[in-house]
């Protein structure tokens, strides 16, 4: 037999097996060697050849036998490369006629999408067809591995795998694996279908289905997804068995049946779609005839439900649609029932669209608003059926003079049987002269609010309680100028009082003008007072609608100094800021009746301090903190302090807030059912914690100072392997008190009353690999901020 050395070889081999290749081949003659491709390289994202199957083969062999015309046998360290398509084989049979490689013993096969160790190999060479006996095999571009009898690769990406097996998890580790009499794997759609297949956990069968298809990568697939199981005091044992619908490329289906021991079985749903005008979701919750409050003794509950749509859009780049509205079975929906559905606010879900018209120089929106009360207070809120907005922008209508006009026509309505419904217009022109520079800015505006109302007072009691201070009109016009004028500075220096920072200066000062005028005879439709926090020391309103104006004649100032390090990161910044009324008499109580105005001669000029402040220490002691403290009183108004320590593998933060109850009073109607009647005082502790590359856990507690219990403990401890994860899920939430004769009497309604907690345990797992990564639930506690009393705060960029 006679023997070549390698380099001639392989250009004997492509001369003797494809002639019509010779000159593509020639190149393969020289001594230079040619780099080849890794057997263990993903290669799908380097282009494929235009005729992969007639690209030119390149072999190298110890020894080389021959038949011209009929075969060759390679044997020895034999490499076999076509492509992105390589095999190594200690024997290798080259058939002429039907351009097929035979290769035996300990053979290696890579395409780049996955490699495979088999006893026999068949690749014919003009197609994509492989034949594998006795494999153990691996993808290249995504978690996945397994064994089979047999596997055939019968298109670019397409695998019949039969007696086989396939895991996500790395090579020896045997925590699961799905074995099944034959497996299609299509790595275009990313799916894997098993017939007769079952799952087993340590070489343990764990069930056993006739069909089941599966994800292998991101690829959206109709499906289960990974239960939950958890246990808690109110509802008993929970199960939660989510199933995913690939309706369509651009719309799908998430449904969830959960079974509660003490309630039934509840039905939810998730649709969620993508059109040219937008993208939104429906979002239902259905739980029929709950057991726990049977409809023979709770008339008004029965069968419960929610319901929420949202949609959000742009369409040719000027019309933009947003609607939000949800909707629940019953006022108690949200305190039995655990709920993800609505946008709630002050004890309300808001029902509203809007549609927009953008342009270069003005915009015009149509807007519709309804609520859905969850309260029995009787405070019923206004309804906007509609609100027609038009608004006007000219910069730059002169050299250092702007222009702008806002308007709106609002049509109020309401169900409550003692309040006016109305219809205002408001028309706002301004002039602003903008100046600035890198150091500094200069604004000065001017603008009159003209408004008109109409409004119904027929069948009115105009003497009941919610009137008084109120000289109500059918027909009120009014018109108010406002004048504005801001200032601000950075000055900058490089300071060594701490240490080579660069310290910046930042005054402003606002000068703010509004006549005093008597609006008693506006009732308030869609008007709440503004929180004074540093930054609203500078508005120039003090009220979110325009139902009131409030007065002014005062200077606004404040500061804010920053602390850079050498490589310009933010280090500290304080802000600090007040208002000093020119004007005594138009000083705002900022009492829960906007009409009123103090006279009191005790007040002095000025308004309560407000002071913000953030700190980052080496980026592992992280603050952020602001109060404001009222002069008047000499008392602090309102609080919250965040105060952050970070370590490898975990961290550890405390927060506070607390807000006075007259503060509140003066802010917000007070209603009956808030969490607490006494202000808020609220302390929480947070921590989390890596213990090992696998386990870490989590945790936090939330405590009332006003009421001197508990809210909240909530802890978490998950494992997370290679290629599945556990995680167990531990809470107990204040939920109501039940005052001395057992009803519910709202959330610290009597002094005495006794809190009822609420109590959890849940089980999360799953698998990781097959489009799957961690299941809901076990991630650290409070990150994301939900389902907590305070919640998880991130003090001065923790994101850093």
């Amino acid at each position: 037999m006679p023997r070549f050395p390698r380099s001639l070889l392989a250009a004997s081999i492509s001369a003797a097996v494809f002639t019509p290749q010779i000159q593509a081949s020639e190149a393969l003659v020289d001594d230079s060697v040619q780099e080849l491709p890794a057997i263990d390289q993903c290669l799908i994202n380097q282009p494929d050849a235009e005729n992969p199957t007639q690209q030119p083969i390149n072999v190298e062999a110890d020894s080389l036998e021959g038949i011209n015309g009929d075969k060759a046998t390679y044997s020895g360290n034999v490499i076999v490369v076509q492509g992105k398509k390589r095999m190594q084989a200690d024997n290798v049979t080259l058939h002429q006629k039907e351009n097929v490689v035979v290769a035996e013993g300990n053979v290696m096969f890579s395409d780049g999408e996955v490699k495979t160790i088999s006893d026999k190999a068949v690749n014919h060479l003009n197609t994509e067809h492989v034949e594998l006996n006795n494999t153990k095999y691996q993808f290249l571009c995504e978690p996945g591995r397994g064994e089979a009898v047999y596997v055939a690769k019968t298109g670019k990406a397409l695998y019949e795998i039969e007696d086989g097996s396939i895991t996500s998890c790395p090579e020896g580790d045997n925590s699961w694996r799905m074995v099944a009499s034959s497996i299609d794997i299509d790595q275009n759609d990313e799916e894997a279908t098993f017939y007769n297949p079952r799952f087993e956990i340590q070489s343990v069968p764990v069930f056993y289905l006739p069909f089941l298809t599966v994800p292998i990568g991101d690829t959206r697939k109709t499906g289960f997804l990974y239960p939950t199981v958890s246990y808690g005091s109110s509802d008993g044992f929970e199960m939660e068995v989510p199933i995913y619908w690939n309706l369509a490329p651009n719309y799908d289906l998430e449904t969830t049946i959960k079974y509660m021991q003490k309630r039934g079985t509840q039905l939810n749903s998730n649709f969620r779609y993508l059109t040219d005008f937008g993208q939104g979701q429906i979002e239902s919750e259905y739980l029929p005839n709950d057991k726990k409050y049977p409809e023979e003794k709770f008339p008004d509950k029965g069968d419960r439900w929610g319901f929420q749509y949202t949609h959000s859009g742009i369409y040719d780049q000027a019309w933009k649609f947003d609607i939000d509205y949800s909707k629940v079975s019953d006022i108690s929906y949200f305190s039995d029932v655990d709920s993800g559905i609505g946008n709630r606010e002050d004890g309300q879900l808001i029902q509203e669209g809007q549609v927009t018209y953008r342009s270069q120089n003005w915009d015009a929106s149509l807007l519709a608003r309804d609520f859905q009360v969850l309260t029995t207070s009787g405070n019923l809120p206004y309804r906007l059926l509609p609100q027609m907005k038009f608004n006007y922008y000219a910069p730059e209508l002169t050299p250092y003079l702007d222009f702008d006009m806002v308007s709106s026509i609002s049509h109020f309505d309401t169900d409550a049987t003692n309040k006016p419904s109305a219809t205002r217009v408001h028309i706002e022109p301004g002039l602003t002269i903008p100046i600035g520079t890198t150091w500094g800015t200069w604004t000065t505006e001017a603008r009159l609010l003209g408004t008109y109302y109409q409004q119904d007072l027929n069948g009115l009691n105009l003497t009941a309680p919610q009137f008084d201070g109120f000289d109500l009109k059918e027909n009120v016009t009014r018109v108010i100028p406002e004048f504005r004028s801001h200032a601000g500075i950075v000055l900058e220096r490089d300071t060594y009082v701490l240490g080579g920072y660069t310290q910046t200066l930042e005054p402003q000062v606002q000068y703010l003008y509004v006549p005093n005028e008597n609006q008693n005879d506006i009732y308030l439709y869609d008007t709440t007072l503004l929180q004074t926090d540093y930054y609203g020391l500078f508005r120039s309103r003090k009220y979110s609608g325009v139902d009131r104006i409030a007065p002014a004649n005062q200077f606004s100032y404040g500061a804010s100094t920053r602390f850079f390090d050498d490589q310009y990161k933010e280090r500290l910044n304080i802000s600090f800021g007040q208002i000093f009324y020119l004007d005594k008499s138009v000083k705002n109580t900022e009492s829960s009746d906007p009409g009123e105005t103090s006279l009191d001669d005790k007040s002095t000029n000025y308004s309560a301090w407000a002071i913000e402040m953030d700190f980052n220490f080496n980026d592992y002691l992280f603050y952020h903190g602001g109060i404001q403290y009222d002069i008047d009183s000499s008392e602090m108004q309102l609080g919250n302090s965040t105060l952050e320590y970070r370590f490898n593998g975990g961290y550890i933060q405390g927060n506070y807030r607390y807000v006075t109850k007259e503060y509140i009073e003066q802010t917000v109607d007070f209603v009956s059912d808030s969490i607490t009647q006494e202000g808020i005082s609220q302390a929480g502790v947070l921590a989390g914690y890596t213990l090992s590359r696998n386990w870490n856990a989590s945790a936090q507690y939330f405590y009332d100072l006003t009421t001197e219990q508990s809210l909240e403990w909530l802890a978490r401890l998950n494992y997370i392997d290679d290629c599945w994860y556990i995680g167990f899920t531990y809470s107990n939430q204040l939920r109501s008190w039940n005052a001395d004769d057992g009803s519910n009497g709202g959330f610290a309604n009597y002094p005495n009353s006794t809190p009822v907690y609420e109590n959890n345990f849940s089980l999360n797992f799953g698998i990781i690999g097959f489009g799957t990564n961690i299941g809901a639930g076990s991630g650290d506690a409070g990150l994301d901020g939900t389902s907590n009393s305070l919640g998880y705060g991130r003090p001065f960029y923790l994101n850093n």
